[in-house]
Parts: C-alpha cells; sequence; structure tokens
C-alpha cells in the first residue's frame, strides 16, 4: 500500500475520522479508516464495488454504529450520534436512489426538509401556517436547485434529473453545510449529468463554508468537481490526494481497475464501478 496523504491545508475540519471500524458478525466491512475532510472542500470518494463506501456514508450520517474508532463533525464527537441528531449539528445526505414523496409536490417535499431549521421537529404531518418560515426556506432551497418553476408539480412526475435535484435541496433544507452525495448522476445521460456537475458547482460558489463529499463512478465528473480524491479498497482508504496525484498513482489503477495501466493512459478512460 502507497502512503496515505492528506494534503496541506489550514482550513478546520468539517469532519474526521479515526480509526474506524465497522463489522457485521466476523466480516470487517470498514478497517481502520483515518479520514479529515477540511471545511469548504468537495472531497470525492471512488472505490470499486463492495469496498465499503456506502457503509462508510453510514457510520458517518448515523444509520450504522462504528464498531470501533471516533468520528468528529465540525469538531463534536458524533461517533454514538443516531441520523436525527448528527443531521441537526450540520449534516445533511442523499442517497443512490431519490427518497421523495412522490404524490407531494416539489414544494411539499422542500418544506417537509426545511422543518427543522426552523424549530420544528420530525412529526411534519402537524397543521403549520402558510407562508411561514418553512414556507420561505422551502422557496429558498427549490430556487437555488433551479426548480422553483416546478415547486407545484408532483414530484414522480418530475425527470429524473430534477429529482436528483429536489432530493439535494431537501439535503439542504435543514441549513446543513457538510454534505454527503451519494451517486448523484447515477443513471444519468450526459445531459443529465452536466446539469447536475454545475449545479454541484453553483452550490459550492455560493457559500465557501459548504462540505460536499461524494461518492461517484463517473470519473469526468470525479475529475471536474473534486478538490481531493480518496480510493477507499476493501473497506481501507489506499490514497487520499489531489486528482492530478491521484490519476498518476500506479498503485490506484492498479487497486482500483484490478490490472497495472500505463502512466501515460493515466487510466481516463477506464470505465469505473462504484
Amino acid at each position: 500500500m502507497e502512503e496515505t496523504h492528506t494534503g496541506t491545508t489550514h482550513s478546520p475540519a468539517a469532519l474526521s475520522l479515526a480509526g474506524v471500524r465497522k463489522a457485521f458478525g466476523p466480516t470487517e466491512i470498514i478497517r481502520g479508516v483515518d479520514w479529515s475532510i477540511p471545511r469548504g472542500e468537495c472531497h470525492v470518494l471512488i472505490g470499486p464495488n463492495g469496498a465499503g463506501k456506502s457503509t462508510l456514508f453510514h457510520l458517518v450520517s448515523g444509520r450504522y454504529l462504528a464498531t470501533s474508532g471516533t468520528i468528529h463533525l465540525n469538531g463534536a464527537d458524533i461517533t454514538r450520534y443516531g441520523a436525527n441528531r448528527i443531521s441537526r449539528l450540520g449534516l445533511g445526505r442523499s442517497f443512490q436512489t431519490a427518497n421523495l414523496f412522490g404524490r407531494m409536490s416539489a414544494f411539499e417535499n422542500a418544506r417537509i426538509g426545511a422543518l427543522r431549521a426552523v424549530g420544528y421537529g420530525p412529526s411534519f404531518w402537524r397543521r403549520l401556517p402558510r407562508g411561514g418560515a418553512a414556507d420561505i426556506r422551502a422557496l429558498q432551497v427549490l430556487d437555488e436547485v433551479g426548480l422553483l418553476d416546478k415547486r407545484n408539480e408532483p414530484a414522480a412526475l418530475l425527470s429524473y434529473a430534477d429529482q436528483r435535484a429536489l432530493e439535494i435541496s431537501l439535503a439542504l433544507a435543514g441549513g446543513q453545510k457538510v454534505l454527503l452525495f451519494d451517486e448523484p448522476t447515477a443513471g444519468m445521460n450526459k445531459q443529465e449529468t452536466r446539469r447536475v456537475i454545475e449545479l454541484l458547482q453553483r452550490l459550492r460558489a455560493a457559500d465557501s463554508e459548504r462540505t460536499m463529499i461524494i461518492i461517484e463512478h463517473d470519473m469526468d465528473v470525479v475529475f471536474e468537481l473534486a478538490d481531493r480524491i480518496s480510493v477507499l479498497v476493501y473497506g481501507e482508504i489506499i490514497a487520499c490526494d489531489t486528482p492530478a496525484q491521484v490519476r498518476a498513482s500506479r498503485a490506484v489503477q492498479e487497486a482500483y481497475l484490478g490490472t497495472p495501466v500505463p502512466s501515460a493512459s493515466n487510466g481516463a478512460q477506464a470505465q469505473q464501478t462504484h
């Protein structure tokens, strides 16, 4: 294994993991991950199928509890916290497939995401005043992701790319500053992928304190978005560096592609799996 680089930065860590492990019975999926993401960074996590990428996201977001190790979000120890508490501390997440209320409008979906940000608990079914803070926040995030003109359309009738944008709006609606996006361009054609790339770039440009951590398999997307890239293989991060350094790493090429790749090709033409 080649040495893992953490990069040089003076930004405070938005997310940090130390010695994190996760086992399901005798099977260890995450095997001692040390990981630090500076505030304001766009960081992409790549790796082959079965590497443990989604499991790592589950640990960070509180869906799973770590077997050992520690996880900190903006300096707070969240290792034993559940998903709701972690969300309230500033972490938002989207999943591989859109988790939306299909019969509700885009506005109503975004409004649900905004409830916690304006002081309400998860009881979104309660009657809320129209035109209040939740409504205002919902309209703000719909505008931010480019869906304001589709706010009255049922989520189920939106295009796939718009559904993904709507789910991103849910991650934004609560005011979270650390955002986990799990394969935001999965299943998209080139035009749809370009829309999501531009959306993520706009979101980042709008707030320098916003930290994005993205699982992605499309290497064109990876190299266009990432400040740094981490490579997870068999539950271990084998490299964490700038796109140029990761692209040039022979160890990464061999571990990720399965065979040595001449340095001249840099693996740029390879079709990656997540």
